[in-house]
């Protein structure tokens, strides 16, 4: 009878040390804890958020800079050109400035009237939001500062758009400036411009749906 007694304590002490999961497959040692993935604290979401759309913003800005100062909206070998100057680069580098003795210059003036001014309002955006930043109250959307920078988005819009329309009858008119440009391509700086507005209209749609937090 003892050893009855001794096989079937043996024999429950098995069990117990053979079941040490739930049915569900859980360890009761382990049931209590979470198993969920750490989280980011929100004030940290924030500052993260906050940080991208002020570097998105630098950036579409730089963009804009570069696509309007820099000369190179047409570019070949030996030349590049439009919208300020048209420059050969064969020995030394000879610019003939873009002026009123220009055939079809209001339509040119009309790419860099558009180009300065995207450029500007996508400035102001960005120093109204650093602005809104401290003004708006919690829950309110920066709707003023995206409203700016979509306006920002259609002025290089209409600067790209104008200079794809009108560029084949702009180098037309003026054979005596363009004709050694008729084997050229779409310069960096064209390929800025339609850069920029993707990327101006994006932060305007961020702006739009983002709201203030603590």
């Amino acid at each position: 009878r003892t050893a009855n007694v001794v096989i079937m304590q043996m024999t429950h002490t098995d069990v117990s040390m053979t079941r040490p999961y739930w049915d569900d497959g859980t360890s009761p040692a382990l049931s209590g804890l979470s198993t969920r993935p750490l989280a980011l604290p929100r004030p940290v979401k924030m500052l993260v958020l906050l940080a991208f759309i002020i570097i998105f913003h630098i950036t579409s800005a730089a963009l804009l800079f570069i696509a309007t100062i820099d000369n190179a909206w047409w570019v070949g070998d030996g030349f590049f050109a439009d919208v300020w100057k048209v420059c050969f680069t064969e020995n030394t580098t000879n610019c003939t400035d873009i002026d009123d003795t220009f055939s079809h210059y209001s339509t040119m003036q009309a790419v860099q009237a558009s180009m300065i001014l995207s450029t500007i309002l996508c400035c102001i955006a960005f120093l109204i939001f650093l602005l809104q930043l401290f003004r708006l109250k919690q829950g309110e959307r920066f709707v003023l500062t995206s409203i700016i920078q979509l306006m920002s988005c259609l002025c290089v819009m209409i600067a790209a758009s104008i200079y794809t329309d009108r560029r084949q009858d702009i180098h037309r008119e003026n054979q005596h400036l363009y004709s050694p440009t008729a084997e050229g391509t779409y310069g960096y700086s064209f390929i800025l411009a339609w850069v920029a507005f993707a990327f101006t209209f994006i932060s305007g749609l961020m702006y739009l749906i983002l709201r203030k937090r603590k």
